[in-house]
């Protein structure tokens, strides 16, 4: 491998950790935490972490990331905890980029039932 080739694929390497740091932190999202009320169009349980994408009643989809796979676990939601077409409200922060329909849930609820993502940062 040549010199150009290693940093070449060390400045790629740096670049993706990067994105990925940013997007599984909080710094992507807004700190004033929304509700979204839907229904499920899909669900994911693929790493690195579960997602829905949430139809709200404007015909919007919405991606709507989890927990991490531990922290979804915890929070008792399963794949089979819900089903495409389920209603589901979402509370959670936003992207900061007011164009992206996309935010981090803290809690879920489907059919009266709370999941807790992320306990400790849930605001009322």
């Amino acid at each position: 491998m040549t010199q150009a080739t290693r940093l070449l694929l060390g400045a790629a390497l740096v670049s993706t950790a990067h994105v990925a740091l940013a997007h599984h932190g909080w710094s992507w999202a807004e700190s004033e935490q929304m509700t979204l009320e839907g229904r499920i169009a899909q669900i994911s349980m693929a790493p690195p972490h579960p997602t829905l994408v949430v139809v709200a009643a404007d015909g919007a989809r919405w991606q709507v990331d989890l927990g991490n796979p531990a922290q979804t676990e915890r929070s008792g939601f399963q794949e089979s905890s819900a089903r495409v077409g389920d209603a589901i409200t979402v509370r959670g922060n936003r992207d900061l980029d007011p164009q992206k329909r996309h935010m981090k849930a803290v809690r879920i609820t489907i059919d009266g039932k709370n999941y807790d993502m992320y306990p400790e940062r849930l605001k009322h």
